[in-house]
């Protein structure tokens, strides 16, 4: 199944979390209850029939997959469990990627990114907590967020413009290429509704940009 190659090339089961970060399941549920663990970004529900010499077997099981980054998180969580110190790391990573983005010459005037910027870190870290962010980012982390909101506010606000000046095409070409490099692929059934497919490969396309090597 395509799927099933997407989830094990991109993604680490539950089990490999588990394993590799030597957390508990019973931890990771307490962790993920305090809401300070993303939760899984795809779970898949999966009724499993086998043909053997002893005969058919059938059963049923759930998988869950996380973004690869949250085996980084988990590792802060272990360290340091205290809920406001968690989101503290979340919201200072944030901020600096925008920070550092903006000084790289990534600009947009919506208003989540600039003087309401504080409040929608708290909205997005709500998002991050659901697991939205392991399934449309490639780590799931603060800086693949920040990168991605940003990048997607100034192709939008670019696209607006009826004739772009050679400037504004240059900066649509970098902020489509930032926006690239931080966007997962998405699982194949997705790909065609997603915001790679509608602000990467449709805006490519529609402005002649030409794809990093």
């Amino acid at each position: 199944m395509q799927l099933l190659d997407y989830l094990n090339g991109h993604f680490i089961s539950l089990s490999q979390l588990l394993s590799n970060s030597g957390v508990g399941e019973q931890a990771l549920r307490s962790y993920q209850q305090s809401g300070i663990m993303p939760k899984a970004s795809y779970v898949l529900n999966l009724h499993v029939g086998c043909e053997s010499f002893f005969g058919h077997h059938e059963q049923q099981t759930e998988c869950e997959y996380y973004a690869k980054g949250y085996l980084h998180w988990l590792g802060i969580v272990q360290a340091n469990a205290e809920p406001e110190f968690i989101y503290q790391v979340f919201s200072q990573r944030y901020l600096q990627t925008v920070s550092v983005l903006k000084t790289q010459g990534y600009q947009c005037k919506d208003e989540k990114l600039n003087i309401k910027l504080a409040e929608h870190v708290e909205s997005e870290w709500q998002h991050f907590l659901s697991g939205t962010y392991g399934l449309c980012t490639r780590s799931g982390l603060p800086e693949d967020i920040a990168a991605k909101e940003l990048a997607i506010a100034q192709i939008n606000e670019l696209t607006l413009t009826e004739h772009l000046s050679a400037a504004e095409l240059n900066a649509l070409a970098k902020a489509v290429d930032l926006l690239d490099k931080v966007s997962a692929h998405f699982a194949p059934h997705e790909r065609h509704r997603s915001s790679r497919h509608r602000l990467i490969d449709e805006v490519r396309r529609q402005y002649q940009l030409v794809s990093p090597t």
